[in-house]
């Protein structure tokens, strides 16, 4: 088998189709990021991008980063990362703006982001995104599928992950292809959850992720790999159009590096005092909601998690404050609150306010 055309005729025929399937007739351009490989440079020119591009052309952005912990942007930073690792291997650690879980980049690791108009077809569904992915890799030979929400998998190891995130009438949908990462950085960089692990049916990260390399039926690396994905995607088009960013543009990038995505407050951010913690793992994802509550009221609040929210949880967080901590009350509270859109798929009103009540099964804990 001609794995160079396979691979070509699969990312031609299935990634452009769903690249523009929300922008018919519409072309599709690459973003030239000069190859920086400055995790935080990179986040900030992806946020910049859906931000601000004329998005009457869809468009692709490729990026690679030095080592870097990159977390979702519901999670709490330290419970994710092996602080003392990450310090001594000089690791950064950064916020994302989508939701989902810690995920580790390094040079091994490819990363790709389509940036196109919102839909309601296209957002949280990831078997569209990662179908002309799965079915590339099953041509070469490569037994990869989709698990749970957003991972593809082959014999149970993760291989990518993806997350979305909305702006407006706008969107990104993007994803890591682990192609030759080092797994050991993996599993001594993050932290996961017992709760997570047994949910997976697995006994440690080490089991449960691989790399596209060892799947692949010939040698390559990561830049002939990048290549043949960034040919062919655009192999229905005459040529590769660009959009370079101008000066105006990269000052603009730098300062949302400076000020945001170096910031302790981005990237860790200051928690509150909690005198009452509950975490559960529902089908949308874990959360993790920490609740000050006193003389009966709630007073602050914060949820965390690696659910996928469409929605600022902030704002559901300040729905919740000033309500009486007990089930009617919250349940009445949140009568017209839309929580599928805060959490990225269907959660049923009673059970989490049953959840946040402690009236199920959930870990919790107060001081």
């Amino acid at each position: 088998m001609d794995t160079n055309k396979t691979i070509y005729a699969y990312f031609q025929e299935n990634i452009v189709y769903y690249a523009h399937s929300n922008c018919k007739d519409k072309q599709m351009i690459l973003i030239d990021n000069q190859d920086i490989r400055e995790a935080r440079l990179n986040l900030a020119l992806e946020e910049y991008a859906v931000r601000n591009l004329d998005l009457d052309d869809s468009h692709l952005l490729f990026y690679i980063n030095d080592p870097a912990i990159i977390i979702g942007k519901h999670q709490n930073t330290t419970e994710e990362i092996n602080a003392a690792y990450v310090k001594q291997n000089n690791i950064h650690v950064v916020r994302r703006i989508s939701g989902g879980g810690a995920v580790y980049h390094d040079n091994g690791n490819l990363n790709f982001s389509f940036i196109t108009h919102f839909s309601n077809d296209n957002f949280n569904n990831y078997e569209k995104f990662t179908r002309p992915v799965i079915e590339a890799l099953n041509q070469l030979g490569v037994n990869a599928e989709l698990e749970g929400r957003n991972d593809i998998v082959v014999a149970g190891r993760k291989i990518s992950g993806n997350a979305q995130y909305r702006w407006k009438d706008q969107m990104l949908s993007h994803g890591t292809l682990l192609f030759d990462t080092n797994l050991e950085n993996v599993v001594q960089a993050l932290n996961v959850s017992a709760e997570k692990i047994i949910s997976k049916g697995i006994k440690s990260i080490r089991s449960r992720v691989a790399n596209i390399k060892e799947f692949l039926p010939r040698d390559m690396n990561i830049e002939e790999f990048r290549q043949i994905l960034l040919e062919h995607i655009f192999a229905a088009q005459k040529d590769i159009p660009q959009r370079p960013f101008n000066e105006h543009d990269w000052d603009a990038i730098q300062t949302l590096a400076r000020e945001k995505y170096h910031s302790w407050d981005w990237n860790y951010g200051r928690s509150p005092a909690f005198n009452l913690q509950r975490r559960k793992r529902f089908a949308i994802g874990t959360i993790d909601i920490k609740l000050d509550v006193m003389r009966g009221l709630i007073k602050n609040t914060k949820i965390y998690g690696d659910f996928f929210a469409q929605n600022d949880i902030r704002e559901l967080e300040k729905q919740l404050i000033g309500t009486r901590y007990d089930f009617d009350a919250l349940k009445m509270g949140l009568r017209n609150f839309p929580l599928d859109a805060y959490f990225g798929g269907s959660l049923d009103r009673d059970e989490f306010v049953r959840f946040v009540c402690g009236l199920d099964e959930s870990n919790a804990s107060a001081e």
